[in-house]
């Protein structure tokens, strides 16, 4: 690492977008919602922790996947503020991401599998949706892809 990156502080924004590929108004950006919450020094230029680049990191992964802002934010708040999160800490954050990731998974194999069929929409425009969803039954669970969503057409 060059000796310009690392200061009395920490490391430098330039040092942080070369480690995570991100730009630094990205950067800030996550600065600005919370994700990260730099130092600065004397001059007023911020300087980050080495494991804000493991922060960032996981932010652009989870952004990748779907979450929010919004619930990698709260994921976030639950690493300790005094220490550099540990292997323990991640794995508790992994445990919430992929119960969530689970359910993900399993709505997007429903919908390949059901695709090319009726997915309980109400649409009546297949010939044959007479098939799977007779009189539009589905739309009596509620709104929406019905079967996508769970329910099973010999359920309804």
């Amino acid at each position: 690492m060059p000796s310009s990156a690392l200061r009395q502080r920490g490391l430098t924004i330039g040092y942080i977008a070369d480690r995570t590929g991100l730009a630094p108004s990205a950067i800030r950006y996550y600065e600005d919602e919370g994700l990260v919450t730099p130092d600065r020094n004397d001059s007023g230029h911020r300087r980050y922790d080495r494991s804000d680049i493991r922060r960032l990191s996981f932010v652009m992964i989870s952004q990748g996947l779907g979450f929010t802002i919004s619930e990698i934010r709260e994921a976030l708040t639950d690493l300790p503020e005094n220490r550099t999160p540990n292997k323990g800490d991640w794995a508790r954050i992994s445990r919430r991401f992929g119960k969530v990731l689970d359910d993900r998974i399993e709505q997007m194999q429903a919908l390949r599998a059901r695709l090319d069929g009726c997915i309980g929409c109400g649409c009546l425009s297949l010939k044959t949706c007479s098939l799977y969803n007779p009189k539009d039954k589905a739309r009596t669970r509620g709104q929406g892809p019905r079967y996508v969503m769970g329910d099973r057409s010999d359920e309804i």
